[in-house]
């Protein structure tokens, strides 16, 4: 894991599918979940409200041990309890740690339309700059995980960070510190996705869990937070976890060729104004014309 102040990746004309794909940058960072040894205990949660300031919200009872149905503005971190029948008929209560999944392609970042509201630092954390967002909310539009919270009273997006802050200093999460099961992990993107694959061929070899496997998403060109979930092959029963996200067309379109569209347009209609004026000289105002006359006919209309 890097340490130092964390650098600011440039997205702008970027050649590839993913931005800042072929800029240099710092070794990319990765929180890794092993959703089979969560035992619900909310550590995390707690953890997450006192780094960043924020106080539990009021709560509701809904037949869940969940906290609340959804995160929200002032609650980036929330562990979701599902029950789940399995194929021999016996039930399971599957666990997830639901938060920002830190894109290497975030849909987020594609949609914002404020520059600097969110930026993906060297190390592939996706943060939320307050100062220069404009509560637009396309954010939400973009971001296959429905993660983006809207504050109504301040008007700005919210969302984890991955401790940014701590990171920056060589220090892990503050979910991670207060786990005490071990199922959070961190460090370098290479070393959870290896931790997290010996632990699934773990489940699959000793556990009978056949299909367990890790979550990766490719479709966003890869996660900071991956999972190792006892079924890789159905996401969704964790919670709505979805199978296969993808950044939404109509967010690739309208800041890509869209906006390239937009562009030449513009650049026409300055084109063709320059050429009229070339060949015709300046247009003149009809009352000026009107004057003009008048004067030549000694002030009759």
């Amino acid at each position: 894991m890097s340490q130092g102040t964390l650098q600011i990746r440039k997205i702008s004309g970027h050649p590839g599918p993913v931005p800042g794909a072929n800029v240099e940058r710092a070794e990319q960072v990765c929180k890794m979940i092993d959703t089979t040894t969560c035992i619900g205990c909310k550590a995390c949660e707690v953890a997450c409200l006192e780094w960043n300031g924020y106080s539990f919200s009021e709560t509701h009872f809904d037949n869940s041990y969940q906290t609340m149905p959804e995160t929200q503005w002032n609650y980036w971190n929330l562990i979701k309890f599902n029950e789940h029948e399995r194929d021999d008929g016996s039930m399971m209560l599957l666990m997830r740690k639901d938060q920002c999944m830190h894109c290497a392609d975030p849909g987020c970042l594609r949609a914002c339309p404020a520059d600097g509201a969110i930026v993906q630092y060297s190390n592939g954390i996706v943060d939320f700059q307050q100062q220069n967002c404009i509560g637009c909310g396309y954010c939400v539009s973009g971001c296959p995980f429905d993660i983006p919270k809207f504050n109504p009273t301040t008007k700005k997006m919210f969302k984890c960070t991955l401790c940014s802050d701590r990171v920056s200093e060589g220090l892990e999460p503050a979910c991670i510190k207060a786990c005490p099961t071990g199922c959070l992990h961190f460090g370098t993107k290479d070393d959870m996705v290896g931790i997290a694959e010996g632990r699934a061929k773990q489940l699959r070899d000793h556990f009978g869990f056949d299909k367990a496997g890790v979550y990766d998403p490719p479709g966003v060109g890869g996660t900071g937070v991956i999972y190792v979930l006892h079924d890789a092959t159905n996401p969704e029963a964790y919670g709505g976890l979805p199978k296969d996200p993808h950044v939404p067309l109509m967010v690739r379109l309208w800041k890509g060729p869209a906006k390239w569209i937009g562009n030449l347009a513009m650049a026409g209609g300055i084109l063709g104004v320059a050429l009229h004026y070339l060949r015709f000289g300046p247009k003149i105002v009809r009352e000026q014309e009107d004057k003009e006359r008048r004067d030549d006919r000694g002030g009759r209309p």
